[in-house]
C-alpha cells in the first residue's frame, strides 16, 4: 500500500505543480509510514520525481492520451491506485485535475477534498485544511471513506525536497473509448504560464488598449513573471482568454499578484484572492481591489510600471 500521487506534464516536462504534489504526497506517506508512487502520462524523464521523495513511478506511454481527456485520465489513476493499492490519492488543483478528480472518485467510491492547503492534521480521523467562501475562510474537512482524494491547491504546500532513488515500470492500463474527441487546446505562449507561475502581473483597461502591453510584458520579464488580464480585455480581444484570470478565467494562487488598471470586480477579485502578496497600481484610490490588497498605488500606470522596471533592474543588476 501507498500514496499515489498523479503528476502533471507538458510537452515530457513536469510541471511546477507536479513536483508540489508529490512534496505533499510525501509528507502524507511520511504520516501513514508508507511509500509514494507517482502515475505520470508521457512523460520524457521521470527522474526528477526522486528528488521530492517519489519513491516509485508508473510511466504510462500511449498516443491516444498527448490531448486531455477528464475519462481516459481518471481511468488511468483508478486502474493505478487499484495496482498499488493506495488508499490515499493526491491530485493538484490545476484546470485538468479539477475536471479528472470527480470522476475518480466516483470510480474509486471515494471521498475528494479539494482545495486543500496543509497536510493533514490527522490521519485517524482523515482531516485535512482547505479554503472556502473563494479562499475567504477555512475549514477542516474529515474524509471518513476507505480510499480518500486529495486536491492541493497550488503554491500552498510549496516544494520540499526528499531525495530519494525512484524506480520506474512501465505501466499499460486499459484505456476506455470515451466518445470525446478534443478539437483543439488553446495555449499560452507565456514563457511561465499563469498555472505555474509564482509571480502573475495583470492589467485591465486601465491600460487603454493593447498597444500599451508591452510594458506589462517588460515587467513580467523582469520578474520572471507570467501575463494575465481582467476579463473585459479577453472579451474586446487585446490579449487571449488564455490570460484571463478571475473566477470566470483562470484562478491563481500566486505568491504576488500585481494589478495594473483593474477596478477589483468581485469575480476577479474570487478568481486572485488566494494568491499570499497583492499589489495594486491604479489611479482610482476608491477602487475595490485597494480593499483586498496589500500593498496599493495610487497612479498612472504610465508613470508608475516604467519607473518600477527601471529600479527592479538596477536592483537586479547591483545583486548579480
Amino acid at each position: 500500500m501507498s500514496v499515489l500521487v498523479y503528476t502533471e506534464s507538458e510537452n515530457g516536462k513536469f510541471k511546477k505543480t507536479a513536483l508540489e504534489v508529490a512534496s505533499y504526497a510525501k509528507a502524507v506517506a511520511n504520516q501513514i509510514g508508507t511509500t509514494v508512487t507517482a502515475v505520470t502520462v508521457n512523460a520524457a524523464d521521470t527522474s526528477e520525481l526522486g528528488n521530492y521523495g517519489v519513491d516509485k513511478v508508473l510511466n504510462v506511454s500511449n498516443s491516444t492520451l498527448e490531448k486531455f481527456n477528464a475519462k481516459s485520465y481518471a481511468e488511468v489513476i483508478k486502474q493505478a491506485a487499484s495496482k498499488e493499492d493506495a488508499k490515499v490519492v493526491i491530485v493538484s488543483q490545476s484546470a485538468d485535475s479539477k475536471y479528472l478528480a470527480p470522476l475518480l472518485a466516483v470510480g474509486l467510491n471515494a471521498g475528494y477534498a479539494s482545495n486543500v492547503v496543509e497536510a493533514p492534521s490527522n490521519t485517524a480521523p482523515f482531516t485535512v485544511k482547505r479554503t472556502a467562501f473563494t479562499n475567504k475562510a477555512f475549514n477542516m474537512t474529515t474524509i471518513n471513506t476507505d480510499v480518500k482524494i486529495v486536491g492541493v491547491s497550488n503554491n500552498a504546500f510549496g516544494l520540499v525536497e526528499n531525495s530519494a532513488s525512484a524506480s520506474s515500470e512501465n505501466f499499460s492500463p486499459s484505456i476506455p473509448e470515451s466518445g470525446v474527441t478534443v478539437q483543439s487546446v488553446d495555449v499560452a505562449t507565456d514563457k511561465v504560464t499563469i498555472a505555474d507561475a509564482e509571480v502573475v502581473v495583470s492589467a485591465g483597461r486601465g491600460l487603454k488598449g493593447p498597444e500599451n502591453w508591452g510594458m506589462i510584458e517588460e515587467l513580467a520579464g523582469v520578474l520572471g513573471a507570467a501575463t494575465a488580464c481582467s476579463k473585459p480585455v479577453s472579451d474586446l480581444g487585446w490579449r487571449p482568454h488564455s490570460e484571463h484570470v478571475g473566477q470566470t478565467g483562470k484562478p491563481v494562487a500566486t505568491n504576488l499578484y500585481i494589478a495594473i488598471g483593474i477596478s477589483g470586480a468581485i469575480q476577479h477579485l474570487a478568481g486572485i484572492n488566494a494568491s499570499k502578496v497583492k499589489v495594486v497600481i491604479n489611479t482610482d484610490p476608491e477602487a475595490p481591489f485597494f480593499k483586498a490588497a496589500d500593498y496599493g498605488v495610487v497612479g498612472d500606470a504610465f508613470e508608475v510600471v516604467p519607473a518600477l522596471i527601471e529600479k527592479l533592474k538596477a536592483f537586479k543588476a547591483a545583486n548579480a
